[in-house]
């Protein structure tokens, strides 16, 4: 028995924008090593069909709609599955979007569901699920979608890059809030650096300006191309959190070039600069 099956085997995990990219990924993971997977998504046809696929394949799994960007809908959801299925092991607070654009050009309603998805999606998991687990008392895991963005700066990416600074923040608080409150629950900050997902693709970009396609045609390129295999880097994530690490990356080595960049950068305290290869993205 691998470490995996012995800490979460049994268990339930309920993961977030489970219906594509990584949430997909390791939703399928933890099914493989004997959890019962609740798939969520904001589309119930992607969530079946991944629900479907793991029931196929052996696992456990349920498939619900949930919209993150809706704070009673987590409620809802939390409450649902505590009564329904029993305590959770492990929550994944994965849903995301990728928003691309200057500032002052993405539409108002692209910035809120950006800004609502990505960050008060995971903020409000969080508030829904922790008072069930610590009711419960049984040991638990939170994980939450950060990325290699947490660390770096991007012009037309901006959007997503804030919100998931400002994830990898709210992560690294509410790991030394459970220590403060002595309470069982493991902080888990996943940080994807390149992945074979669907992210990119052009229909993702739905209500960004017309002037984002380029942008997001090179990026959906540059990971087609260069990522890791999904179920690869979803593996490790997991092995990840079964460790009971914080940081948790796909590629430790490119999360450390940009940790070291960033420090680079606070310490000389110097302007924000385009370098060449963010030229060479940009087609500057």
């Amino acid at each position: 028995m691998t470490e995996e099956e012995k800490v979460f085997s049994g268990g339930v995990a309920v993961i977030t924008g489970a219906g594509a990219g990584i949430g997909m990924g390791i939703a399928r993971r933890c099914a493989t090593i004997g959890m019962m997977v609740v798939v969520t998504d904001v589309d119930r046809a992607r969530a079946d069909r991944v629900a479907a696929e793991i029931v196929a394949a052996g696992g456990k799994a349920k498939a619900i709609r949930i919209d993150v960007s809706q704070p009673e809908a987590l409620d809802g959801l939390a409450q649902h599955v505590f009564d329904r299925h029993g305590a959770v092991r492990l929550l994944v607070n994965n849903a995301g979007i990728e928003t691309l654009g200057n500032v002052w050009e993405i539409p108002t309603d692209r910035w809120e569901t950006t800004l609502n998805v990505n960050i008060h999606g995971v903020v409000h998991g969080v508030r829904a699920f922790v008072p069930h687990m610590l009711r419960v008392g049984e040991e638990a895991w939170i994980a939450n979608l950060a990325s290699i963005g947490s660390f770096g700066m991007m012009p037309t990416q901006t959007a997503y890059i804030m919100s998931k600074h400002a994830i990898q923040s709210f992560s690294e608080c509410l790991y030394l809030e459970m220590q403060a409150a002595g309470a069982p629950i493991n902080v888990c900050s996943i940080i994807p650096g390149m992945l074979k997902t669907s992210i990119f693709e052009a229909e993702a970009g739905k209500g960004e300006p017309k002037g984002a396609a380029a942008h997001r045609a090179t990026m959906a390129h540059m990971m087609a191309s260069h990522g890791m295999d999904l179920d690869v880097g979803c593996r490790l994530f997991v092995q990840g959190m079964a460790a009971r690490e914080f940081w948790i990356s796909s590629q430790p080595e490119m999360t450390g070039q940009a940790l070291e960049g960033r420090i680079r950068f606070f310490r000389e305290q110097a302007a924000p600069a385009l370098n060449e290869q963010t030229r060479a993205l940009l087609g500057l």
